[in-house]
């Protein structure tokens, strides 16, 4: 019988405005479900926006989980094996996945930008904030992709298997299914502007890392099927993913970092 690989979970803050406290439910669930494993917690920065992030976040998230009692064993302050923990700083290992999509013909060049695919006619009318379906008739080739020996200078998105259907089992919402081309559409995995896109970034460090579970906000369970089918196309084992409830102010929506009153350590304000 083979054992299972010793749990590894991870923390992922994006340093563009101070946590609030629905971070902190999400990284607290994350960090009980490492210690109740006797696991490892990995702590990485996520600062792929380059207009904002900023280090005076990613310094106050170190703080602030700590002062919350949320620790780590991993990360940009302690150290370990996989380290730079930054993701500005592991751009050649995005490179090589992109590489290795672009020769197996998952990934195409699009010249078509956000708000092209928002005018589209095919958008649906979603009454959430998902994004819209990306026309199929606005593919290319996958051919075209080798003709680009960087990313750099258009968008890149991965070619979806339409009609499929894509399951796996959350740990705390159960089954989920999502299916690509009705759900969600070709999505992306580079900017024009030469930074990898958050599906391409996780998947990579996820897998190096060597994470067993992901914990996260539940607002990204589709997210969970687009990042399946990047896991697939680069041969990669997935994590399981136990998505956690969002926490919400008092007119139910979503809380913002920009929400002072909502935040994880409101003296940083201002």
């Amino acid at each position: 019988m083979t054992t299972p690989p010793a749990y590894r979970g991870r923390i992922a803050p994006s340093p563009t405005g101070f946590l609030h406290r629905g971070h902190a439910a999400t990284f607290h669930a994350a960090h009980e479900r490492a210690r109740a494993a006797k696991g490892t917690l990995v702590f990485r920065i996520e600062d792929l926006d380059p207009q904002r992030s900023r280090a005076v976040y990613a310094q106050a998230a170190l703080e602030d989980l700590r002062a919350a009692g949320i620790f780590w064993q991993e990360g940009p302050d302690v150290g370990g094996p996989f380290a730079p923990y930054v993701q500005s700083q592991r751009k050649n290992f995005y490179l090589a996945a992109w590489k290795k999509l672009r020769d197996g013909g998952f990934i195409y060049p699009c010249a078509r930008s956000r708000k092209d695919v928002q005018n589209a006619t095919q958008a649906p009318h979603a009454e959430d904030d998902a994004e819209p379906i990306f026309p199929t008739q606005w593919r290319v080739d996958t051919a075209e992709a080798l003709k680009h020996e960087t990313p750099a200078g258009v968008n890149w998105r991965f070619k979806v298997p339409n009609g499929e259907t894509i399951k796996f089992n959350d740990a705390l919402q159960g089954e989920q299914a999502f299916e690509a081309g009705k759900d969600f559409g070709d999505f992306l995995v580079w900017r024009r502007d030469d930074v990898p896109a958050y599906e391409l970034a996780v998947v990579v460090d996820d897998a190096a890392m060597r994470i067993t579970e992901v914990v996260r906000g539940a607002d990204l369970l589709k997210s969970t099927a687009r990042q399946l089918l990047l896991y697939r196309a680069l041969g990669l084992q997935p994590p399981g993913f136990f998505h956690c409830p969002l926490v919400l102010d008092e007119h139910g929506k979503r809380l913002s970092k920009r929400a002072g009153a909502t935040l994880l350590n409101p003296a940083r304000v201002g």
